[in-house]
This record gives structure tokens, C-alpha cells and sequence, in this order.
């Protein structure tokens, strides 16, 4: 399956937005920076399952570098999109018959999940947490075979950089 080959009718965005969602949405955007924050959690309190809102927040975190909260947001939107294309609700239980059946519902809604475990993989690297990101790129990697959304590069920089990660644990070191 060709995971390029959409429409731009196939996005995730085109659900409608309120007025107030809206609104809510382009003050955020007005007011870039730290100070967009209390706008993106009203949009958020009022619509938590908006893939508009849901990207407005997990942006806003991104650019902020609060990888965690962007983590929270990236999976988020994969359990909001799971339901809309009929998933199962852990990501680890996603095949590629999940795959095929879901684009008979939206192909842009089934990349755009594809995307938000990709976002959530590269986050958890980013973290420390690898053997989750690298779980969540190696998902991606098997459920897009022809890579188009560019997950093997980073599989390929992991596979290439691997070493064992050895907790630290601070001691305390005496003086001689």
C-alpha cells in the first residue's frame, strides 16, 4: 500500500470547528510563544478529541521542547484516530490488515495516525526512552513497507549509533 497516494480532501483537518474553537485557535496562533498556552488548553477543554486542537497543542509543546506533554498529545491523537478508523487500542496490536480495513474509512486519518506514532517514537528517543521510541519507529518502519513516511532513516541511525545504555546512578565520590 502506497501511503502517498492521497487527496487533499483525505485530511485530518477538515472536520469543522466551532467559532469559538476557532477563535480560541487563531488567538493562540496570533500570540506564538509561551502565551498561546492558556488559549490551546481552552480549545482543548472544550473539544479534547479535535485533531485541529489536538495538533495546535501537540505543536505548541513540540516548539517548546516539553517532549513529554507532546508525547502525552502524539498519543492522544493515536487513541482519538484509532476510534475513527476502528484500530486496536494499543499501537503495539496495529497490523497491516489494521492498516488496509482503516483506509476504507480515511487513508488521511491512517496516515496521520502512522505519523502520530512516529512523532511519539522520536519523542520517546529524544527522551532517553529508546526502547519505546525504537518499538514505535521499528511499528511504522513494518506498517509502511514503501517508507514514505521517512521512519526507516531513523531505524537506519539507531541500527547504525547502537550501543548498550547503561543506567547511571550517582555515587557519591570521596575525596583522596
Amino acid at each position: 500500500m502506497d501511503l502517498q497516494n492521497f487527496t487533499s480532501d483525505m485530511l485530518y483537518f477538515d472536520e469543522p470547528l466551532s467559532t469559538t474553537l476557532d477563535a480560541l485557535l487563531r488567538k493562540a496562533a496570533d500570540h506564538y510563544g509561551p502565551e498561546a498556552e492558556p488559549w490551546l488548553q481552552e480549545a482543548f477543554e472544550l473539544a479534547p478529541q479535535n485533531l485541529s486542537v489536538l495538533v495546535g497543542l501537540y505543536r505548541f509543546y513540540y516548539y517548546q521542547h516539553r517532549y513529554h506533554d507532546a508525547v502525552y498529545i502524539a498519543h492522544r491523537v493515536m487513541k482519538t484516530v484509532g476510534q475513527k478508523i476502528e484500530f486496536p487500542e494499543r499501537w503495539q496490536d496495529v497490523s497491516m490488515v489494521d492498516v488496509i480495513n482503516g483506509t476504507h474509512h480515511s487513508f488521511g486519518l491512517v496516515r496521520f495516525y502512522l505519523f502520530a506514532l512516529k512523532a511519539a517514537g522520536y519523542l520517546n528517543l529524544r527522551l532517553g526512552q529508546f526502547a519505546e521510541g525504537k518499538s514505535m519507529i521499528t511499528k511504522v518502519v513494518a506498517l509502511d513497507t514503501a517508507d514514505r513516511l521517512g521512519a526507516r532513516l531513523l531505524l537506519d541511525i539507531l541500527g547504525a549509533h547502537s550501543a548498550d545504555v547503561i543506567p547511571f546512578t550517582a555515587k557519591r565520590l570521596e575525596a583522596c
